[in-house]
């Protein structure tokens, strides 16, 4: 799924891809947002990131934050409450197509 504006962005950074898969899977399932990628640097920082409306990301982000603070190191977490498009040239970098 590739961001080209218009929504928030939420984004979860944790250590390792076991919290980071918990997040997601928490992420989708609480809010009304749709996947658009994930970044893995090295192997220890994994970024989950989706996209939805303000209030469905912000559900999505707290849900995996808690999901993934339970079972590993949640480093960084945000909400962007409708970004310019042009940031979808770094989020999508590596989107995800179903």
């Amino acid at each position: 799924m590739r961001y080209t504006g218009e929504e928030a962005i939420g984004l979860i950074e944790t250590l390792g891809m076991v919290p980071a898969l918990e997040a997601a899977d928490k992420m989708l399932k609480a809010g009304d947002c749709e996947l658009v990628s994930y970044e893995n640097v090295g192997s220890t920082l994994v970024t989950v990131i989706v996209k939805g409306d303000v209030a469905a990301c912000e559900a999505a982000v707290k849900a995996g934050v808690e999901a993934a603070s339970a079972i590993g190191k949640v480093t960084a977490h945000n909400v962007m409450k409708r970004p310019v498009p042009p940031i979808g040239d770094v989020v999508s970098v590596h989107d995800v197509d179903f």
